[in-house]
């Protein structure tokens, strides 16, 4: 059987991985922080090992881990604060914390790694998104972090003969996602009927449920995959129509007014992803848009 480390995982996207590893019947051990409250992993308790720690303990927790033996880890763990992560300097010492999470895994003979990216890394000028076409132009530190840990994890990686897979993320929408961000924030507003300021939502978007994401990781792990694979779901939508497909759904598509607050000066207009790569490896996408709107409203 398979044994899979994974950090993040008590996250947003981290506990959609532990939920599909588990349920997959893999055995899966989770860096979980003191702090954290963990609470999208509390239906798994007793489920997964817990390892108590941060990103910064691994090297400390080389005993812990070499006695579980994770032939494969998923790192999530990022700094990722709504509002805050693009810009800040607190970036760096995660990087800092990932490539000696990479040395530790190698040196107990961990022989997959899958670390975690962003559609960010790519000059997003340039329209569809592809991993082995696209030049790259972070615009932002965490993108930059991101990108200096794709690149330097890859060669740490052969040096201690691990497959190295880096998965750049789209935009993810799913249950129980922090309450600031577009989505939830629509659903929860439309609910309350407060009207809704957006722009004109003309910007293009890649939208993937989070589960579709998680299996596009777990598919990375599992395959034993190496390289950079866009998680994406190859299907261009505007802001304006996924905003008005939410309002559908709720009943309240009138209190969302478009064209009340400006575009963002560095916002891009077109981010999509092609997919291809990652489907070659037996991923496919589970969730129409609609479908998964839909689930996310319900709650479930």
């Amino acid at each position: 059987m398979m044994r899979v480390f994974v950090t993040g995982g008590s996250g947003f996207i981290g506990a959609a991985v532990v939920r599909l590893l588990v349920e997959q019947g893999i055995d899966t051990a989770v860096l979980v922080s003191p702090d954290s409250s963990a609470h999208r992993l509390r239906s798994l308790e007793g489920r997964f090992t817990r390892i108590e720690g941060r990103l910064a303990d691994i090297p400390a927790l080389g005993s812990t881990l070499e006695h579980f033996q994770p032939q494969a880890c998923i790192s999530l763990a990022w700094y990722a604060e709504p509002g805050k992560y693009l810009y800040s300097a607190e970036n760096v010492p995660v990087l800092e914390q990932s490539l000696a999470a990479l040395h530790t895994l190698g040196a107990l003979g961990c022989k997959q790694f899958v670390g975690v990216g962003t559609c960010a890394e790519y000059d997003t000028d340039c329209g569809f998104l592809r991993e082995d076409e696209t030049p790259t132009k972070p615009a932002t530190i965490y993108a930059a972090c991101k990108l200096s840990m794709c690149l330097i994890g890859q060669h740490m990686a052969a040096a201690a003969g691990m497959n190295f897979a880096w998965g750049r993320l789209f935009y993810i929408y799913g249950q129980q996602e922090d309450q600031r961000r577009l989505v939830p924030s629509l659903i929860e507003s439309l609910r309350q009927g407060k009207p809704f300021e957006a722009t004109a939502g003309e910007q293009i978007r890649d939208y993937l449920h989070l589960n579709d994401v998680a299996e596009g990781l777990v598919t990375l792990a599992q395959q034993g995959a190496s390289g950079v694979y866009n998680i994406a779901s190859g299907q261009p939508i505007s802001i304006r129509s996924l905003m008005e497909t939410v309002g559908d759904i709720i009943g309240r598509r009138d209190l969302i007014t478009f064209g009340a607050l400006p575009y963002r000066q560095w916002e891009p207009m077109f981010i999509c992803g092609d997919n291809r790569k990652l489907r070659s490896l037996g991923w496919n996408p589970r969730y129409s848009l609609r479908a998964g709107l839909e689930q996310v409203a319900a709650g479930v």
